[in-house]
């Protein structure tokens, strides 16, 4: 089958989802490309062989312009400059400036940043510490290849989130190593057990930050700890993992292909490299799948 259109990040959805005991969720990763901002029909299958051609144009998916280089995953360059989305404070939150009155878009700020937004502790290469929308539970953490993880706070704003997960990674990594995440899954770690020990060392901390925020009679933005919450692990479609990565860069060769072993994050696992497809934002492409 062949396919063609302006690549997004693969869709993950969840399947089979059981208790795996009373604290554990457990569910398995399903994977479908995504090209012109729709699902295509045929989900991704272990050992086609697939090819993915770039045609050479790049679009702007903020405004649909034709530019010679991606910037911030799929923008143009005066998107870029002036859309929220692509703002500092998109990756670090806790640089936030809405209430500086300098905020690029407003109504951006309304609709994704003053929206509840969780911590949360995950397993992906290591341990990590993450914050994201609640409305992204669990398409933040299968995005990032996790194999569990564990939502411990919910706040009421991105850049109160940012201010906890700064917190925590004076002790918790913020980063995922990714080829260490694609050779191998990593061994099971006890969140539940972090998790109360983190909150109980940074307890003072948390109380003086959330005070701060408190002051704050235009949003809501408090710490509500989500202590009922599960462990969610996930099972990621994956025959081989690599043993060494290679890592295929459209860019610099335009044509790729090989047989699918493995899906895990926004990666492909081929036998013959491996490709970030959410790189290639932006980016048109032909697919062809065969079995």
């Amino acid at each position: 089958m062949e396919f063609q259109g302006i690549c997004h990040k693969m869709h993950a959805d969840l399947a089979n989802i059981s208790m795996k005991d009373e604290h554990t969720e457990q569910a398995n990763v399903q994977y479908s490309f995504v090209l012109n901002k729709s699902v295509v029909d045929t989900p991704l299958s272990l050992g086609q062989h697939l090819e993915i051609l770039w045609t050479g144009h790049i679009y702007c998916t903020s405004c649909g312009k034709k530019t010679p280089k991606s910037y911030a995953q799929g923008h143009c360059y005066q998107c870029f400059k002036t859309k929220a989305e692509c703002d500092m404070c998109i990756m670090k939150p806790e640089t936030c400036h809405f209430h500086l009155g300098t905020c690029r878009d407003e109504s951006f700020a309304h609709r994704i940043c003053f929206q509840p937004h969780i911590v949360y502790l995950a397993n992906s290469s290591a341990l990590k510490v993450g914050i994201t929308r609640i409305s992204q539970m669990p398409t933040r953490w299968l995005d990032q290849g996790a194999s569990q993880a564990l939502p411990i706070m919910k706040v009421g704003s991105r850049r109160l989130s940012g201010y906890l997960e700064t917190m925590f990674g004076e002790q918790v990594a913020d980063k995922t190593d990714w080829r260490k995440l694609l050779k191998s899954a990593p061994e099971q770690i006890d969140l539940l057990s972090i998790r109360d020990e983190l909150c109980l060392e940074f307890e003072e901390q948390i109380e003086a930050i959330s005070d701060e925020f408190a002051l704050n009679m235009e949003f809501d933005e408090h710490v509500e700890y989500m202590e009922q919450q599960p462990v969610r692990e996930f099972i990621y479609p994956i025959q081989h993992y690599p043993t060494k990565i290679k890592s295929h860069n459209l860019d610099k060769t335009p044509h790729i292909s090989g047989v699918l072993q493995g899906i895990k994050g926004q990666y492909l696992l081929m036998d013959t490299g491996v490709i970030n497809l959410r790189k290639y934002t932006g980016y048109e492409l032909i697919i062809r799948t065969t079995v």
